[in-house]
């Protein structure tokens, strides 16, 4: 059987505050699993992602 390739990450930091922003914004933020600022999450790396970090990427940091 053949082995499963080892699934490709990303890890985003939220780095500026969500106050003031547009409430899709903020949703987005909280797709990703960001809560408070300097939380940091590592998500699967997907075009879907990449598409919610790429909406938002005033907001976070990819490390």
């Amino acid at each position: 059987m053949a082995e499963q390739a080892a699934k490709k990450t990303l890890t985003v930091k939220l780095v500026k505050s969500v106050a003031g922003t547009r409430e899709d914004h903020r949703a987005t933020v909280r797709g990703l699993g960001l809560r408070k600022l300097n939380s940091t999450r590592v998500l699967e790396d997907t075009p879907a992602v990449r598409g919610m970090i790429g909406k938002v990427s005033y907001l976070v940091q990819v490390l």
